[in-house]
């Protein structure tokens, strides 16, 4: 985990190079380790270090013994290892052992199709000062971020957009069309950011810029390619096996550290799997003081059960209240996933102890884990009844004013998949989002728009609807949720999260299972299940639930009411959002009529991100 940040051109860097100086300060947090500079006519960098490799050598930016290329990392090259050994066989020699000098090599020898070789998660950039050109890529899952935008004619980057504050020519404007879509999304889902002119590096791309042009091109695609082979008892027994020994060999890579590593865990299938194959002393974990809110207890009863310590922390509910505007500060952009507060609290709490912590992300869009994907099965009469007649029922259903035992069942029955499904939560429809905007807010962006160049992708892949679920959350929901609130409360506490899951090998294994072992009747991640079993020492696991927080009770207690009502009555919320339309909402929370919680909850995070940054 590290911070990097720049530009081009040089018009406002003084003799003491303050405003590159600047930027990387406000990433201090992503490197307490330690800082670098490199500034010339033609390029500023700046870049804060959280050393894993080399402690005292790795310092960046680091630049090419022939003075051609300079480079600024952040994240982690698993294979460095056996990548600096196939270099030193082709001559190239080194002055550390970091694997940040094993990437300039690597570009050195094989320019961009470097990329194919990597095992890691990374965001990076290099100058080449011969041509006056950047190259720059972004890992195969989106795990580490990258932006960058044009302004005052150079282009600017950095792991974080609030390094871009200090630069006199950023314009800090807010989006509209970021904002229409998280209020569905909850997240930030398009490659445009909160802040209009600025854009994220797209997961498995990588960027060129040369005299004032960006293009930007895609390396690799997470592609599902069921290999139907495997069949019966034996061909599930296959499947295990590879799962089981392609999760070993990744846990192994991701352990490789010159500090030490623990692991989070929460007691469900995915971390405790990583923590019964790893070989750390100490895991972590965190509950909620409300009771039904916590997976502290069978988090520890693994741990002792493989004689690991674990260290663990009830957060109180004023702790998390008074942690949620800093949060949002740290985030960037609004995130509206209460879990991100408590993988706050578990990184803040692990960093007294390790340095980093190997964690379960990515199992579920993989491997099919969420209970979604299960619902699939409850839809099977779809097949029977026709789509016009289930529309009918479900649009009269709609109406109905009060609710009951299947009533979304039947809703969402009466839609094809591609328009019901927009990921883990739709918050806002088109319709309500249009509602509750101001007009000039309310900009005419529909969840459908983002959502199907994929299930076009999808349909001509030939995917079912499980494997079509999995292939949206996987580049839209694990990018923009999961894996931003992951980066972000981890590099606010100084720390790194490494996720074993997300690696290309591992994916090449999960690509391959059939529909019916990854969700069946018995239920969702079964294969992954089922090799996790060999290594959980009771057998047994259970589904994990993230961080589950109890945000539906809070809202209808007084307390917590008052301080969104408040939040609500400012000024600049009346002129984003038509207030009569929040407040109703707010009340008809607290009064038990619906359940609002999410909608007052995305909005809230809006609130105060946009309190931090405008």
């Amino acid at each position: 985990m590290c911070g990097f940040c720049g530009f081009t051109g040089n018009e406002y860097n003084d003799d003491d190079n303050t405003i590159i100086r600047k930027m990387a300060e406000r990433v201090a947090h992503r490197g307490p380790d330690g800082e670098g500079y490199y500034v010339d006519g033609d390029i500023s960098l700046g870049f804060r270090r959280l050393s894993f490799f080399d402690l005292k050598r790795g310092a960046q930016p680091m630049r090419s013994s022939d003075g051609a290329y300079s480079l600024v990392f952040n994240g982690e090259i698993y294979n460095f290892i056996e990548l600096r050994a196939e270099l030193a066989v082709k001559g190239h020699t080194f002055e550390t052992t970091a694997d940040t000098e094993v990437l300039l090599h690597m570009y050195e020898e094989y320019g961009e199709g470097m990329l194919d070789r990597l095992r890691g998660m990374f965001a990076f950039l290099i100058y080449d000062h011969t041509k006056g050109e950047i190259f720059a890529a972004r890992d195969f899952f989106g795990i580490k971020p990258f932006y960058y935008g044009i302004f005052g004619e150079q282009l600017l980057f950095a792991s974080e957009i609030k390094s871009f504050l200090e630069y006199p020519a950023f314009v800090k404007e807010l989006n509209p069309r970021a904002l229409s879509a998280y209020l569905s999304f909850q997240y930030s889902v398009l490659d445009e950011t909160f802040f209009t002119g600025v854009y994220k590096l797209p997961p498995a791309h990588f960027m060129r810029y040369r005299e004032g042009e960006i293009t930007l091109t895609r390396y690799w695609q997470a592609c599902f390619n069921p290999d139907e082979k495997y069949k019966g008892k034996r061909g599930l027994t296959d499947i295990v096996e590879q799962i089981d020994a392609v999760v070993k060999e990744s846990v192994g890579y991701h352990q490789r550290a010159d500090v030490e590593l623990g692991t989070f865990l929460s007691g469900g299938w995915d971390s405790s799997y990583i923590t019964a194959v790893s070989k750390v002393d100490k895991s972590f974990s965190v509950g909620f003081e409300h009771e039904g809110f916590s997976e502290i207890d069978s988090a520890k009863a693994l741990a002792k059960a493989k004689g690991i310590e674990n260290i663990s922390k009830t957060i109180t509910t004023e702790e998390y209240w008074g942690a949620l505007k800093n949060i949002q500060y740290h985030m960037d952009e609004p995130l509206a996933d209460p879990a991100a507060i408590g993988l706050y609290f578990v990184c803040k709490m692990a960093s007294e102890y390790v340095k980093g912590a190997l964690t379960g992300e990515g199992a579920d869009e993989l491997f099919g884990g969420y209970e979604h994907y299960h619902r699939m099965y409850s839809l099977g009469f779809t097949k029977i009844i026709p789509l016009t007649l289930r529309r009918l029922i479900g649009k009269w259903v709609g109406k109905l004013p009060f609710s009951f035992r299947g009533k979304r069942f039947l809703q969402s029955a009466g839609k094809p998949l591609e328009e019901r499904y927009i990921g883990n939560f739709h918050t806002f429809s088109d319709k309500d989002r249009a509602d509750i905007l101001q007009p000039e807010f309310a900009v005419p962006l529909s969840t459908g728009d983002i959502t199907r160049p994929y299930y076009d992708q999808a349909r001509e892949m030939g995917y079912d609807d499980i494997t079509k679920m999995q292939y949206l959350d996987l580049h839209l929901w694990m990018v923009g949720d999961i894996l931003l609130k992951a980066d972000k409360m981890s590099s606010a506490c100084s720390f790194e999260i490494r996720v074993p899951f997300l690696d290309r090998e591992v994916f090449s294994v999960a690509a391959s299972i059939p529909t019916r072992y990854r969700v069946n009747r018995k239920g969702t991640k079964y294969a992954l299940r089922q090799a996790a079993l060999r290594c959980l020492p009771d057998g047994k696991g259970k589904q994990r639930r993230g961080f589950p927080v109890p945000t539906r009770i809070w809202l209808r207690e007084d307390k917590y009411y008052a301080i969104i009502k408040e939040a609500f009555e400012r000024d600049f919320v009346g002129r984003i959002f038509r207030r009569d339309r929040l407040i109703q909402l707010l009340d008809r929370h607290k009064s038990g009529k619906a359940d609002h919680s999410r909608m007052i909850w995305t909005i809230y995070m809006f609130v105060l991100w946009y309190e931090s940054f405008f």
